[in-house]
């Protein structure tokens, strides 16, 4: 737990996979008390979340079992001193469990229940199984990255599972957390992966329906389409990546790379559009991704090298902003965006499946925690 805005909110986790869990981490991140509910059955069989599983980070874990009576009321008794409760069931499965909104709001009717899933909660594939690269299949968004002539391009689960899903559970659970300030009551978020993706193509849409964007990959102003906006192999076999749009910044590209404009086809001649690509190519393969980066950076000229995950924990351009704290034993993502006052902290240890147990009970002011302990009700790693 740090100092950061979010420093005095209680949420509670049901622990699952991937987005819900993501989601938490940000809201612990900016310093939110998180405390994850493992399954009691994790302890048992020696299961681990720590090490490197940093999602878990800045987190408390208690270990419950949900299908027992005792195990589900302390769920209850701990919602009754919450503000936010995420999930990312199937839809109706925390109701069968008798931790369902209904339930929780009847203890606490200020409790913002956030719930992640990939379909909604209501739809014809609600209660199907997927995963993001079929979520954002789904909304268009997949069909959309690719180059020209090739299979669309799976861009890991980014786009689907952490900003379509995530992100918007987070501004979801933000937001009815402060309507809930002034209303006093709570809501329940349907935070659906297919439904932030879609959003985040609004853009692109709105490029669509004016006529300025083809429904093709590859063709396209920023889908590689355009040979400057693209990237771009060196002499080592690595790659800078080129973003010059603006004609100012196409104007200082073209300088760095040596090139006379005179010489070219216009920028926006999309007739010349291939002779700009193998001109472009062919003067990159003439020096390394570093050399390339010497003269590019810093300049205006939108040019930068494209780095492994490994590389960018160590570049200086990153080191310079600590993007890539020691936390943990461990170079970590740090939390973001950044504030000037309320300034969040973690420590980057990822929690343990119930890692926390007595404590959190303790806390929350559970005097027959031991006896919660010996029935199987909770349990303590």
């Amino acid at each position: 737990m740090g100092k950061g805005p979010l420093s005095g909110v209680r949420v509670i986790e049901l622990a699952g996979i991937g987005p819900g869990p993501f989601a938490a981490m940000l809201l612990a991140d900016l310093g939110a008390d998180v405390i994850r509910v493992d399954r009691a059955s994790a302890v048992k069989e020696g299961e681990t979340s720590g090490g490197t599983d940093f999602s878990n980070r800045g987190k408390r874990s208690i270990a419950v079992d949900l299908k027992s009576d005792k195990g589900r009321e302390v769920v209850l008794r701990m919602v009754e001193k919450a503000d936010v409760l995420i999930e990312g069931f199937r839809p109706g499965v925390t109701e069968r469990l008798g931790i369902g909104p209904d339930d929780c709001l009847a203890r606490n009717p200020k409790l913002v229940y956030g719930r992640m899933t990939g379909w909604g909660q209501e739809g014809p594939l609600s209660h199907t199984a997927g995963h993001d690269v079929g979520y954002i299949a789904i909304t268009g968004a997949l069909h959309a990255i690719g180059r020209a002539g090739g299979p669309p391009q799976v861009p890991m689960n980014l786009l689907g599972d952490f900003a379509g899903g995530s992100m918007y559970l987070v501004v979801g659970v933000l937001s009815a957390l402060l309507e809930s300030r002034t209303s006093g009551r709570g809501q329940v978020v349907d935070a659906a992966i297919v439904d932030g993706t879609a959003h985040l193509s609004t853009f692109i849409h709105g490029f669509l329906r004016g006529g300025l964007w083809e429904d093709r990959r590859g063709v396209n102003m920023l889908d590689t389409g355009a040979p400057w906006y693209d990237v771009y192999e060196t002499s080592d076999g690595r790659h800078m990546a080129v973003g010059a749009i603006e004609p100012q910044f196409y104007a200082e590209f073209l300088r760095l790379l040596g090139l006379d404009e005179e010489d070219l086809p216009h920028q926006h001649d999309r007739s010349g559009w291939p002779k700009l690509r193998e001109r472009f190519a062919a003067v990159f393969r003439t020096k390394t991704r570093d050399e390339w980066t010497e003269i590019f950076v810093p300049s205006d000229a939108c040019v930068a090298p494209v780095l492994s995950l490994k590389e960018a924990a160590e570049h200086p351009f990153n080191t310079a902003r600590d993007v890539f704290p020691e936390m943990g034993g461990h170079p970590q993502p740090a939390p973001a965006p950044r504030f000037s006052r309320t300034v969040p902290e973690t420590d980057g240890v990822p929690a343990l499946p119930g890692g926390q147990t007595r404590d959190v009970l303790e806390e929350l002011g559970f005097t027959d925690a031991e006896e919660l302990l010996k029935e199987g009700a909770v349990a303590q790693a």
